[in-house]
């Protein structure tokens, strides 16, 4: 726990490298959105991925930070309560709707 006097540790120092540089020709948003798109579940691993609680929830908290840059509190808070969802184990991935319909082929 904090004490009241005490100082927040830094997040990050700012660097002067190329990369940082590169990075500020982009805008908040736009970081926010390819961070949201990279930790976004890819169609052809979603039934490998679907039920991993880690990365169901990074991908989550990065739709919040997104929705949150857009000024959108309200979904932000409900993506984040999903994340922590999946972490405290309180929801799980329901079952693939397709599979019990689909005969072999």
């Amino acid at each position: 726990m904090l004490k009241s006097n005490s100082t927040p540790a830094t997040i990050s120092t700012k660097l002067d490298s190329p990369k940082v540089r590169d990075l500020q020709e982009y805008s908040t948003l736009e970081l926010a959105q390819a961070l949201a798109e990279r930790l976004a579940i890819p169609d052809q691993d979603w039934h490998r991925l679907k039920s991993n609680r880690q990365v169901r929830a990074l991908e989550l908290t990065a739709a919040a930070l997104v929705f949150l840059v857009k000024g959108q509190p309200t979904e932000a808070i409900a993506r984040l309560h999903q994340a922590t969802s999946w972490l405290d184990r309180s929801i799980s991935a329901p079952p693939c709707p397709s599979h019990g319909s689909q005969n072999n082929k």
